[in-house]
């Protein structure tokens, strides 16, 4: 398994140990085999660096799990173009580039043997409705479910599935939001 986490704190400032590296630790503690990486998964070329690195380090790719999520709450009426487009990044582009390197994989294996049409690949996202005073994230999550649906549609015949979650969940990013 390889886990990903950029390295900042909700502050955005950098952080010394990352939850990635966190779980990675508790993996093979318990026996298991995992890597950590600090990729942005908004930025084109470590998107494809994350896949590539997945495939190197364990020799295939069975499974993506999308869960990329930041906040910049404000009401509509005072959102800034910052907090619009950050949250956007992360939370849409963040789940669309690295899945695009991944489907490119499994469309090549796919094409060089149908390994995937027997055995079959796996998208899953994570996406959350948003609150008030989070037009910017309900968006972004509302696109990443679009994103599944099209994405089970283009990639089945690849072998591919492609489904999204939407949890009820308390994680560092929803601590201080309202239940």
């Amino acid at each position: 398994m390889v886990v990903n986490d950029v390295g900042r704190s909700l502050d955005g400032e950098e952080a010394t140990e990352t939850t990635a590296e966190q779980v990675v630790a508790e993996i093979v503690a318990s026996g298991g085999h995992a890597a950590a990486t600090r990729s942005d998964v908004s930025d084109w070329d470590q998107g494809g660096e994350l896949i590539d690195q997945a495939v190197d380090t364990f020799g295939r790719l069975d499974i993506l799990v999308n869960n990329a999520g930041i906040v910049r709450d404000a009401v509509l009426i005072n959102m800034t173009e910052a907090e619009w487009d950050s949250v956007l990044a992360v939370n849409l582009k963040g789940h669309f580039v690295p899945t695009r390197w991944a489907a490119n994989y499994w469309r090549s294996e796919s094409k060089a043997g149908g390994r995937w049409q027997q055995a079959g690949a796996h998208l899953l996202r994570i996406g959350m409705s948003g609150n008030p005073g989070q037009a910017n994230y309900g968006a972004a999550k509302a696109g990443v479910a679009a994103l599944s649906l099209i994405c089970a549609k283009e990639l089945s015949r690849y072998g591919v599935h492609s489904n999204c979650l939407v949890p009820t969940a308390r994680t560092r990013m929803t601590e201080a939001t309202p239940c």
